[in-house]
This record gives structure tokens, C-alpha cells and sequence, in this order.
């Protein structure tokens, strides 16, 4: 199965979401290696219903007889039905409650994406809660099944933004309560693996963009709104979401005990002043910029995902034009900013 060639734009939603969720060759290969069903927990958010389609397809395109189950509360009106429509089981599920995590169907793997993300500064307790007590109860419900546990580089300190990036084996060292209870969630996983032998790895995720969200797109979309974009961190790491989705799939098949480390993100980095201009040529806008050009970053090194996953099929300066075009078409934009420029790890 070739892969398929990658359009010059993307013109509306339904072939953006076809895209994100088309599997690749790797991905139906691997599809073919499963003995169990898959379970998306956390399904209702930004990267569960393109991946948890992803896998669909792949499984179907690989002739394999396997249950795609998505479980989430899925305040989205509209989702569930979606996905069913796609041959996805979705449930409804409030995983904060361990009895209804209980009743969940059993799965052979589990892609765990639940959690708070950014914009849960006004509510830390809730962050904490959602990151570190339901990895606690799904770690209990699935100790038999391989688990791909969602993280982030924000569990790593700012590096000199001319390095290639924190690599695996760097201690962490998060900054606010965000990044902090993502580095708990890993460490509730880790524990249920060392006591459970459960295989598990920790995919942390710098970051997913579908151009609809995610820092190109918050870049962009100053440089459209002729608002300032900050240098403060110079640099970040981007990957597209499709490839983003590919590599959390075929993720269960490196599971270990305890569980394995792997940053994930896009080749290299994309220094945020270069992209803010590359915009305001696209869009025929000078931008502007605020704040002092810092020397420090958060970045990751994603040498080793690319070395055992295979390189991005969509490289950064692909995913900037695409951004681009998007933008300038007026395409939706969805939830809130990364806030990538901040370094006081209030998010």
C-alpha cells in the first residue's frame, strides 16, 4: 500500500479530517500485528476522534476483525454518533468515577489521552485530579493490556534554544501545575507497571498541530491579525497531527516494563521569528513582534521515535504552508492557545 501524496492545500474540514485520520502504510502493518481490541480513553478531545479513526481504518484496511472502542464523556454534541457512524463503539464515560471505568470492555491495548491540557491555570485542583487520579483507575482496569500513555515536553526544563532538545533520558524538571501533574501521570503509570508488569510506554507529545490549533496556528494567526507575536521563546517544535496519530498507534508495539520514554515531535525545530515572517510574506503582512528574543526554549529531540517509528510523512515547512493557506481561507480555529511563549509554566 503507497502512500499517498500529500496535497498542496488543504481546502475545508471534511479532507482535513480525512487526512489526519488516513492510516499510513506503517500504520496498517502494524494493524495487522494486533491480538486485541483497541481502547481510546480520552477520546472526546482534540487528537481522540481523528486517531481513534485512524486506527479504524488501518485495522479495516488490514482485514483485521478487531473492536475499536472510544471512551469519553463527549460533551461535543454530535462526536459519539460520528463516531459510530465510522465504526468506532464510543461510551460514554465519566473516567473520574472508577466504577464506570470498571465497567469498561476489555482491550488488548489502550491509548490513553484524558487529562487537562493547557488553559487549567484557574482550576489547579481540577488539573491535578485529571492527571493523576484517573491514570490511577484505568492503570487498575487495563494492568493486562499495552498502554500508550499521552505526556508532553513541558515535563522537561527550557534548554538553550540553539540545542537540539531534551532527549529521554534527561531528568525532568516541570515548572507549574500543569507540567507537573503531567510528569505525576506518568509516574502513577509507571508505579502500575513496576507493581502490575503492565507494558506501557509515555509518549510525550511537543506539538501536535491540525491548523486549526496549535502554536503555527496561534503564530499565523497573529501575524493575520496584525497582533504582536512574542519572541520570548524563539523557537518551538511542531509536528502535524496525522503524523502525530500514526506514531501514538504504532507506539503499543515498543511497550515495556517499566514503561518506555519517547519524545515525539516533527523534525528539528521552527524558530518562531522565521515563521511569523514566512507568514507575513505568504499573507502579504509585516509582522510585528514583542518582547526580548530569548535564548532559551522548550524543545525535544525526537531522534529516537524517528529512528525506531520512521521520519514524519509531513515535514514542518509542509505543515507551515498548509497552516498558511488555511488561515488566509478563513478556517476554523479551535480551542484555546498552546500559550507557547510563556516560561512561567502558567498555562
Amino acid at each position: 500500500m503507497p502512500a499517498a501524496a500529500l496535497p498542496a492545500t488543504i481546502e475545508d474540514e471534511a479532507q482535513l479530517e480525512e487526512l489526519l485520520s488516513r492510516p499510513s502504510p506503517a500504520d496498517v502493518a502494524f494493524a495487522g500485528t494486533l491480538a486485541g481490541d483497541v481502547l481510546v480513553l480520552g477520546a472526546g478531545g482534540k487528537m481522540g476522534p481523528s486517531l481513534a479513526r485512524r486506527v479504524r481504518r488501518a485495522l479495516d484496511a488490514a482485514g483485521v476483525k478487531r473492536r475499536v472502542v472510544a471512551a469519553s464523556r463527549f460533551s461535543e454534541p454530535g462526536l459519539a454518533a460520528g463516531l459510530e457512524r465510522d465504526g468506532i463503539d464510543a461510551i460514554q464515560c465519566d473516567l473520574l468515577d472508577p466504577d464506570a471505568v470498571a465497567r469498561l470492555p476489555a482491550a488488548g491495548d489502550v491509548l490513553f489521552l484524558a487529562g487537562m491540557k493547557f488553559g487549567s491555570a484557574g482550576r489547579p485542583d481540577l488539573t491535578w485530579v485529571l492527571n493523576t487520579v484517573v491514570p490511577a483507575h484505568a492503570a487498575r482496569r487495563y494492568a493486562a493490556s499495552r498502554i500508550v500513555v499521552f505526556s508532553t515536553g513541558n515535563v522537561y526544563p527550557l534548554v538553550d534554544a540553539a540545542s537540539t532538545g531534551s532527549v529521554e533520558d534527561d531528568p525532568p524538571g516541570p515548572v507549574g501545575d500543569y507540567a507537573q501533574s503531567c510528569l505525576g501521570r506518568e509516574r502513577v503509570f509507571e508505579h502500575y507497571s513496576r507493581e502490575a508488569g503492565t507494558r506501557g510506554l509515555t509518549f510525550r507529545l511537543n506539538y501536535a498541530t491540525d491548523l486549526r490549533y496549535g502554536v503555527l496556528a496561534d503564530v499565523a494567526r497573529q501575524v493575520w491579525a496584525g497582533e504582536p507575536v512574542d519572541l520570548t521563546v524563539p523557537k518551538v517544535n511542531a509536528i502535524w497531527q496525522g503524523d502525530a496519530n500514526s506514531y501514538a498507534f504504532r507506539s503499543l508495539g515498543l511497550a515495556a516494563s517499566p514503561p518506555r520514554l519517547l519524545n515525539v515531535t516533527g523534525g528539528g525545530s521552527v524558530g518562531v521569528r522565521e515563521a511569523a515572517e514566512r507568514f507575513g510574506r505568504r499573507f502579504g503582512r509585516e509582522p510585528r513582534f514583542t518582547g526580548t528574543e530569548g535564548r532559551s526554549a522548550l524543545l525535544s529531540d525526537a531522534s529516537r521515535c524517528h529512528q525506531l517509528l520512521g521520519e514524519p510523512e509531513v515535514p514542518v515547512m509542509q505543515l507551515v504552508e498548509w497552516t498558511a493557506g488555511w488561515v488566509e481561507a478563513g478556517g476554523r480555529h479551535l480551542g484555546k492557545p498552546t500559550k507557547f511563549e510563556r516560561v512561567d509554566g502558567r498555562f
